[in-house]
This record gives structure tokens, C-alpha cells and sequence, in this order.
């Protein structure tokens, strides 16, 4: 049986693309018989949101069976796993207590490894191939704590004049969380929002291959508005429009994630920054 791989997606600058990738990749997976857990770690909810029409998610927001309460609480996070529509696919849903998650680990003892604590039963149990973390767009104590549950972590990059901005800090802040969590891994970087007629595709590519020992996914998200529209209907867009250019290009990246952590274990893409 393969050991559970934990995936966190971030990005400390917003707009990245990284709960749309994070989504697509669980469901892509999902469609290739993977069984997935997907954590909201985001007071925004747009995972949720991916998966599960709007009152519902107001709802688990607004109740206790989130991903806040199980944190704050400590309990065994297995009681907040709830089912998604998709086959293979459960998610762990978030609220909008989140923004106040800073201020709930600070007194907590070894707080950095708490949702690593939480998550091992889980892990260790085998149910899931793949859990997979969606974090929000800052560099924090609750980031560190995502980043510290996970074995590798997948960088978003928005294909934009500001795509790159902050970055640096992203590598920064990787590097001092491996001091605490060593076993921890750089995936990739996978570039969102492609749009090939400017120039900026191009200049984000080249500036992203310059950087030494990161590995960049060969599988870009090019701008679709298939995802506009499978967002609107609350559905990952692998699943809506199955045929558009970015669910192929989500299913490809899906199959690049599985070549990785399948085959090399994914070690050898650790950050050198």
C-alpha cells in the first residue's frame, strides 16, 4: 500500500491560482482513482467552494464541524471529515474563524506541529492516497503549521508582471520551516494564468528556470473561462467541463504530481533558497 502523500499548496501573494489548483489537482486525482482529503486552511473558503454549493459552505462555516473548531479544539480531525458529491473526494471545510487561528495557536504547546498531530491517525490509517492543504495567502504561524503537516508543498505562480513578487520571501519562509520540519519538500512551482500573447508567460518562465534546484511543473494553467464558469457552479472545473484546455491542463499536472511522488518520492526537489 502506498504511504499517504500531504500536499499544501501556497503562495503568500494572493491571486496565484492556488485554491483553483489545489481544487483541480484533488479532483483530477480523484478521477484517476486516487482517494483524496482536501483541508481548507483558508478563512476565504474558496476550496469549499469548490466543491460544495455556497449555503452549504455557510453552514459548516457557521456550525462547528470545520477545520477552525478541530484546531482549536485538538479533537481527532477524522470527526470533521465530511463527503463531497465527487467520488473519492472529502474534504475537511474551513470557516471564517480562521482569520482569528493566529491568535488560537499562540499559547498552544509545540503549536507548529499541531495539525501534523492531528493528521497522523489519518495518514498512518492509509484511507486517503492523497490529503491535500490549501493554505491562505500570508506567511504565518498557521502557514508554518500547514507546511509542517505536509511532505511537499506546491508553489502556485500567477503569469503576471507581479506574479513573481514575494517570492523570495515564499523560498525564505520554506527554508526556515525545514529547519523545524526537515523532511519537508519543494514539489514544484506550477504557473497559473497563462496567457501566451503577452509576454509575461515568457519572462515568468524564463525567470522561474533561472532559480537552481527548483523544479518547474511542465503542465501550465493556461486562462480559461471554463474555470470562471466551473467556480460559479461550485464545481472543480475537471469535473464541469471536462473536455476545456485547463481541465486537460489540470489532468496533466495531476499525472506530472503522481510521476513524482509515485516514482522518486518526490525528494529531490527540495528548496535551495
Amino acid at each position: 500500500m502506498m504511504q499517504t502523500k500531504v500536499i499544501c499548496f501556497a503562495n503568500n501573494k494572493g491571486g496565484s491560482g492556488k485554491s483553483t489548483s489545489c481544487s483541480n489537482i484533488g479532483a483530477a486525482l480523484a478521477a484517476k482513482g486516487k482517494k483524496v482529503l482536501m483541508l481548507d486552511g483558508d478563512m476565504q473558503c474558496n476550496l469549499s467552494l469548490s466543491f460544495l454549493d455556497e449555503d452549504v459552505v455557510l453552514d459548516y462555516a457557521r456550525g462547528k464541524q470545520n477545520l477552525y473548531y478541530a484546531v482549536r479544539e485538538q479533537k481527532d480531525i477524522r470527526g470533521y471529515i465530511i463527503h463531497t458529491p465527487y467520488e473519492n473526494v472529502d474534504l475537511i471545510p474551513s470557516s471564517t474563524l480562521m482569520s482569528s487561528i493566529e491568535f488560537e495557536l499562540f499559547s498552544k504547546w509545540q503549536r507548529e506541529f499541531i495539525l501534523k498531530k492531528m493528521l497522523r491517525a489519518v495518514k498512518e490509517s492509509g484511507i486517503y492516497d492523497y490529503i491535500l492543504l490549501d493554505a491562505p495567502p500570508t506567511l504565518g504561524g498557521w502557514v508554518m503549521n500547514l507546511l509542517c503537516a505536509s511532505d511537499h508543498l506546491i508553489i502556485p505562480v500567477e503569469a503576471s508582471p507581479w506574479g513573481l513578487f514575494g517570492l523570495a520571501n515564499m523560498f525564505e519562509f520554506l527554508q526556515t520551516t525545514r529547519e523545524i520540519a526537515p523532511e519537508l519538500s519543494l514539489l514544484g512551482i506550477v504557473i497559473t494564468k497563462v496567457d501566451e500573447r503577452k509576454n509575461y508567460f515568457r519572462q515568468t518562465l524564463e525567470s522561474l528556470e533561472s532559480l537552481e534546484d527548483i523544479h518547474v511543473f511542465e503542465s501550465h494553467i493556461h486562462v480559461d473561462s471554463s474555470v470562471e464558469w466551473a467556480q460559479d457552479n461550485s464545481r472543480p472545473v475537471v469535473n464541469y467541463r471536462r473536455t476545456s484546455r485547463s481541465a486537460r491542463e489540470f489532468m496533466l499536472l495531476a499525472e506530472e504530481i503522481l510521476q513524482i511522488t509515485e516514482g522518486a518520492e518526490g525528494g529531490a526537489f527540495h528548496a535551495a533558497h
